[in-house]
């Protein structure tokens, strides 16, 4: 009976241990993709022995944020897929429900140039690149979107503007909550700018009242 009660806040420390340790190297991987191992075990306030004991080795730690950045962005995709609104709300949705999860996208591009391998992070993104995709597609096919470049290609665009703004953000240079990213993205697809605002006003205030009404 001792050893089961010993056991249960040791497995408890060795889970909070694992993922404080994912937590940092999201963080500190996406300032810098180059830091070692030793380096990421003292941000997390742990010992190296600690950190090998969850990933034994660079390719074990990455692997694991990969899995962890696919089921998180999955998950703002589903919420963020909404295929019945017109193409401006829907592209508009999707952005705002993939703002929180940044930092994700951010990562996973550092990281491909150095470890994972462009492939690996093209199959973590797929999902979200799809929708955008074919959002693009279906708004282009509506004239709601200019159709200059194809909807592959502008996805592709958009992602890239989308993670460069991220990084102003996290530098400091600017403040957003993903609302004016949402207008940015919209503008950026062919939407006018006034119209692009009162869209994502108005799908911004039904997201809060979603959150609320579910607290």
């Amino acid at each position: 009976m001792t050893k089961s009660v010993a056991r249960v806040p040791l497995r408890r420390n060795s889970r909070s241990n694992r993922a404080r340790i994912l937590a940092t190297a999201r963080r500190e991987l996406g300032k810098n993709p180059d830091i070692t191992l030793e380096e990421l075990a003292r941000a997390s306030g742990v010992v190296r022995r600690t950190l090998f004991g969850h990933f034994p080795g660079r390719t074990a730690l990455l692997e694991a944020l990969a899995e962890e950045a696919a089921e998180t962005l999955r998950d703002a995709v589903t919420a963020g897929a909404k295929p019945t609104e017109p193409a401006e709300r829907a592209l508009a949705y999707f952005s705002l429900s993939m703002w929180p999860v940044g930092d994700r996208y951010r990562m996973l591009l550092a990281l491909a140039r150095h470890d994972l391998g462009a492939e690996r992070v093209a199959e973590v993104l797929a999902p979200a690149r799809d929708e955008v995709t074919a959002i693009l597609e279906r708004g282009q096919r509506d004239g709601v979107f200019h159709s200059q470049v194809p909807p592959a290609v502008l996805s592709a665009g958009l992602e890239a503007m989308t993670v460069a703004l991220l990084e102003q953000v996290n530098t400091g240079a600017l403040e957003d909550d993903g609302t004016r990213v949402a207008v940015v993205t919209l503008v950026a697809a062919g939407v006018p700018e006034k119209r692009a605002r009162v869209v994502v006003d108005d799908i911004a205030a039904t997201v809060v009242a979603v959150a609320a009404a579910g607290d």
